[in-house]
């Protein structure tokens, strides 16, 4: 399952040309200079506010309505709906942040991020394949395709990988045998730190475009 998320860059460079377009003719020598005056004050302000949405470095994903936001150090991930995030005093030392759904004491949706959790690793291909080899025995791959974050712009490349398992039953996962959906996101941030961007869910409970916006709510730094 690739991403077909078209970077909002896109958007913002058509609207940056046409903000290119020749100026409207002054008024009229009659016009009193003062009314001249604050007529190009008000155009040159107008330029100045629309030339503000050309940046293309850190500017922040939308995170759906409802969700959780994770942040670390390295970037921010939305988690959705019905996910709490875990204290740190009680997850995984290897987890910078962590957002569970528990449902009636099973947890059947966990969100986590990892970072550094690879050596010799420089790019999104090298941290990609650092993290499907976490991904463990027994899983199916199911797809691989590059993708393009917010944020830093050194950082935005990563790579994608959806696959599906079955749950162990084991340390309150759901039942034995449960098929279980997951995606996994790899890259590494502006100051070279590999990251895991992971969500790993009950299959069916999230959908093909709760996985999408999963992807495009994580944020790079």
């Amino acid at each position: 399952m690739k991403s077909s998320r078209v970077p909002a860059s896109r958007a913002r460079s058509a609207r940056c040309r046409a903000s290119g377009a020749p100026a409207s003719r002054a008024p009229a020598s009659r016009a009193p200079r003062s009314r001249r005056t604050g007529g190009f004050a008000a155009a040159a302000l107008g330029a100045a506010l629309l030339l503000t949405g050309c940046g293309g470095d850190g500017e922040a994903a939308a995170v759906p309505d409802g969700w959780t936001t994770l942040d670390t150090k390295s970037l921010s991930v939305g988690a959705p709906k019905g996910y709490r995030e875990q204290p740190a005093s009680e997850r995984a030392k290897a987890n910078a942040a962590v957002a569970l759904k528990e449902e009636s004491g099973v947890r059947t949706g966990m969100v986590s991020v990892q970072l550094d959790f690879a050596t010799g690793v420089d790019d999104a291909e090298e941290a990609a394949a650092a993290a499907g080899a976490g991904i463990g025995l027994g899983s199916t791959r199911k797809g691989t395709s590059d993708v393009r974050l917010a944020g830093a712009e050194s950082a935005r490349e990563a790579r994608r990988i959806d696959y599906e398992f079955t749950s162990n039953g084991e340390d309150r996962a759901p039942a034995k045998g449960t098929r279980m959906t997951g995606v996994v996101v790899a890259g590494v941030d502006s100051k070279g730190v590999p990251f895991a961007v992971r969500v790993n869910a009950v299959k069916g409970s999230l959908t093909d475009g709760d996985l999408d916006a999963f992807v495009e709510s994580i944020t790079v730094k």
